[in-house]
């Protein structure tokens, strides 16, 4: 009789996917391998040569058309007909949403392929930075609050030059900086969140029950600086709720480093916002992100990176969505009342982020607490991918793959769309035509929640 454990390991070889819930790795960027031309061109190979043999995702982002086109072009119709100098666009086209990852292929770990295809394409992009091969403007984008001080500082300027309207402008500053003049940029706010929560925490009081929560509401880069609405609805949803609240933003969470491959400055800046964050917790608040790739950042790429650093796991532990935040309140103490219908249905797009955090759509469950709302629910990638849906060279696939969810969005013929991603709901503003949605961009789901109590 064959050794169990033989058993076993057959067992595992023979299966056709993993049925069991996928894990990830760290992400060992120091190591030698890490880096090392030939290791990392034949795990290439490797990857290519399964997702070949598979394609079950060859409806997600262009990578996939990209590498199966190349193949199906080769010699001999194989991954080893390819040089690797074809390895590049197949990376390019990757947005790194993770939806391959989270709710495509049946490759990743534990199964034994051990497959993490955007994990993959980031080592590959940090590869292409060390020999200097990244374009120069992404990478300067990235540099969120040194842009944004300037950004706020001369808002009503900036927001004037920037404006889409602004056409001669926007084509001069494409020619400069290769930002598509076709591209509506984020507005910045007259003033910061953290500077409005200063002047306004003490003025926004409600008579509501006691209970013992608190938290702090790191309120992302992309709220302070440019969609302070979002933050202010997050403050008196929550202060209507009884909810003690404090606010902190100690520095972007480096997503937008993370795109660009930048991985010590990613660890730089988890080093920083967590030691800032940690001290709230250890009072006994919970942290509580206002957009989706922040939380993202803070539960699962920051602990992949520092999988050792103590701070990192407790605060990865102490993190909530805001739309999952309000959810467990309704949950357990339930809500004040309050909640009123609103004028209108909403459609929902359930952003990459938010799905690739594994909490279920909670923005969704948040806004089915609004009494007789109809919600319609779009799970499509934006294809806006930070930069990616910025920059001359990406925009027209950015609009390619966001088209089928923005056709989604036009169909349920809504009044109001909201999305947990500001940039993902920006951009698909801008590809729907002709629909009845009344807001010139999407709104954040706490959004909606502060409308439906006449916040």
């Amino acid at each position: 009789m064959l050794p169990t454990k033989f058993l076993n390991k057959l067992s595992n070889m023979s299966k056709e996917g993993s049925t069991e819930a996928p894990i990830r790795h760290p992400l060992n960027f120091e190591h030698p391998d890490f880096l090392d031309p030939k290791k990392l061109d034949d795990e290439m190979r490797r990857v290519f040569d399964i997702c070949h043999g598979c394609r079950r995702c060859f409806n997600l982002c262009d990578s996939f058309p990209k590498l199966f086109d190349m193949i199906d072009e080769s010699k001999n119709e194989d991954v080893e007909s390819l040089s690797s100098d074809q390895f590049a666009p197949v990376v390019d086209a990757c947005t790194l949403c993770d939806m391959c990852f989270m709710t495509k292929c049946p490759y990743v770990p534990p199964h034994d392929f051990n497959l993490d295809f955007p994990h993959l394409m980031l080592r590959y992009r940090t590869a292409q930075k060390k020999q200097k091969k990244l374009p120069f403007v992404p990478r300067q984008l990235a540099e969120i609050d040194r842009n944004a001080k300037v950004g706020v500082m001369f808002s009503r300027f900036v927001n004037w030059l920037t404006n889409i309207k602004n056409k001669f402008i926007r084509k001069i500053l494409e020619k400069i900086t290769g930002i598509d003049n076709r591209v509506q940029l984020p507005k910045y706010n007259l003033e910061t969140f953290s500077n409005f929560f200063k002047k306004n925490k003490n003025k926004i009081i409600f008579e509501t029950k006691n209970n013992d929560r608190k938290v702090v509401i790191y309120s992302t880069c992309f709220v302070n600086f440019n969609k302070k609405d979002t933050g202010v609805a997050a403050l008196k949803v929550l202060k209507k709720n009884g909810i003690e609240v404090q606010e902190a933003y100690p520095g972007c969470c480096g997503m937008p480093f993370l795109e660009q491959a930048d991985l010590p400055k990613v660890v730089e800046q988890a080093k920083k916002v967590s030691k800032d964050l940690i001290n709230w917790i250890d009072k006994g608040y919970k942290v509580v992100t206002l957009t989706a790739s922040c939380g993202l950042m803070l539960k699962f790429e920051w602990p992949l990176l520092l999988p050792e650093d103590e701070n990192i796991k407790k605060l990865s532990t102490n993190v909530l969505d805001i739309d999952e935040y309000v959810v467990d309140i309704a949950n357990n103490e339930g809500l004040v009342d309050g909640l009123q219908e609103i004028d209108g249905g909403v459609t929902v797009h359930h952003a990459c982020h938010a799905r690739a955090q594994n909490m279920g759509n909670k923005a969704r469950d948040m806004l089915k607490l609004i009494p007789n709302i109809k919600i319609d629910v779009v799970e499509r990638c934006a294809g806006h991918g930070g930069t990616f849906g910025v920059m001359k060279e990406t925009h027209d696939l950015a609009i390619k793959v966001g088209r089928p969810a923005a056709r989604q969005i036009k169909t349920k013929n809504n009044k109001y769309m909201a999305s947990d991603c500001p940039l993902a709901g920006k951009h698909l503003k801008q590809l729907e035509v002709d629909t009845n949605i009344s807001s010139d961009e999407a709104l954040h789901p706490i959004e909606l929640v502060a409308k439906s109590y006449r916040l």
